[in-house]
């Protein structure tokens, strides 16, 4: 069982920018080899936080639109981790990083979701 979604250039709004919990975006693609070694850690991640945090693999290179996507989201390089509040983009780290790391740099952003849903208010 998977704790990660795939998404898409044709699901990213509805996945991503929709999404009304904190969601961690995995930029990737298959050559490049930190991307492999990141994947079972973000899907151990992934589990952990299963229910609080949303977390979503997007291969930046399956598709010219995928990859268009990419670039107006300031992915230089894979694999990026970025993170999204109520479809706000609240920052990213590049390059792999070690299971503990990850799930520090989560519970700093969790604390930080808590803060961007108390400042959000809905246009009327």
């Amino acid at each position: 069982m998977s704790y990660t979604l795939e998404v898409n250039a044709e699901s990213w709004e509805r996945e991503v920018l929709q999404s009304d919990i904190l969601t961690v975006v995995d930029f990737w693609h298959e050559s490049c080899p930190w991307c492999i070694m990141l994947n079972p850690i973000f899907e151990e991640v992934a589990k952990e936080y299963k229910n609080r945090v949303k977390f979503v693999r997007f291969n930046v290179l399956k598709s010219p639109e995928n990859r268009e996507i990419a670039i107006k989201n300031g992915v230089m390089g894979t694999p990026t981790i970025a993170f999204y509040c109520s479809g706000r983009y609240l920052g990213s780290i590049v390059g792999f990083i070690p299971k503990d790391h990850l799930k520090h740099i989560i519970e700093d952003f969790m604390s930080r979701y808590k803060e961007c849903v108390r400042q959000s208010t809905k246009l009327e």
